[in-house]
């Protein structure tokens, strides 16, 4: 439940069939990764509260994971209704899966959700660096052309997701005016769930943003 310092927060995630957004939820909230996981029908639900000790805040996430079958397209849209934060997911791998994000899910969500919504893209499955067909170069390109966060992510590995949600929440505090920006751009000593919020270092070239 949201309080005067637990604040709520929508947040949809997006993108084709296959890409992981089910995979990055359960790494992001249980710290679990299943190769074998289900697609999603329709959409679920999930929560998480995400402190923000830097501000004296938490944002309370509330999270809708939507199918990326085009059959479910008609329903799912519905889920994007008053979304603070759209989340979109490709396949490092799958070119299609980037570019349906410039062509459909991107203008989905700026159509659908809050005027003034925070978007994301997460590069995903990025431990399979030598398959990728997607290059870091043209997701930032774009992604500096809608005012999106980017980073690149692997459920498996655990990269990038606890980042990315980190600074989707700190950004939906700032536009939002919740927050001074007092400490913006300060995260060099910041933890999240004990860990640096810079991430892992040096390990893999392709999951460095």
């Amino acid at each position: 439940m949201a309080t005067e310092d637990n604040i709520a927060c929508k947040v949809v995630l997006v993108g084709e069939t296959g890409v992981g957004k089910t995979s990055i939820i359960h790494r992001y909230l249980y710290n679990e990764y299943d190769d074998n996981r289900i697609s999603t029908s329709a959409a679920e639900y999930k929560n998480k509260v995400l402190k923000y000790p830097e501000y004296n805040k938490s944002i309370s996430f509330d999270i809708w994971d939507t199918a990326g079958q085009e059959k479910y397209r008609s329903v799912t849209k519905n889920f994007y209704v008053n979304a603070a934060i759209g989340l979109m997911v490709y396949d490092i791998r799958v070119k299609d899966s980037f570019e349906n994000i410039k062509t459909y899910w991107s203008e989905q969500l700026k159509e659908y959700g809050e005027e003034n919504i925070i978007l994301a893209i997460a590069g995903n499955k990025c431990d399979l660096f030598e398959d990728q067909k997607v290059s870091d170069k043209e997701v930032k390109k774009f992604a500096e052309s809608i005012g999106a966060v980017f980073k690149s992510t692997s459920c498996k590995e655990n990269v990038g997701i606890n980042e990315l949600f980190y600074e989707c929440g700190k950004k939906f505090l700032e536009v939002n005016k919740l927050v001074g920006n007092e400490n913006k751009g300060n995260n060099e000593n910041l933890k999240i769930d004990g860990k640096d919020v810079n991430g892992k270092k040096g390990k893999k070239k392709c999951c460095k943003n």
